[in-house]
């Protein structure tokens, strides 16, 4: 399948892009390159395979949901200015 400059302007005009008469030479070749890729894959000979309808119908592994790293809150606070216990303190700006 080959698309004629008009095609190609009518395509760029429903997809909302604005394009001259120098850019609809280069957008044509591009777009008709697609299409004889597409045309390539329709040629592959796919009797006897399944079609793929997607991950859902695979179960994720799961793991166990423990603490692997350690209590670094004292390592983190240590560069604050200002705390309250294990929590930083800032200047309130909303009266």
């Amino acid at each position: 399948m080959s698309l004629d400059p008009a095609a190609v302007r009518r395509i760029a005009r429903l997809a909302r892009l604005r394009v001259n008469d120098a850019e609809v030479a280069a957008l044509q070749t591009d777009l008709n390159s697609i299409l004889g890729w597409i045309d390539q894959l329709n040629e592959v000979d796919v009797t006897g395979v399944e079609p793929l309808t997607g991950g859902t119908s695979i179960a994720l592994r799961q793991r166990e949901d423990v603490v692997t790293v350690p209590d670094l809150t004292e390592d983190v606070l240590s560069n604050a200015p200002d705390r309250d216990g294990p929590f930083y303190t800032v200047p309130k700006v909303v009266e």
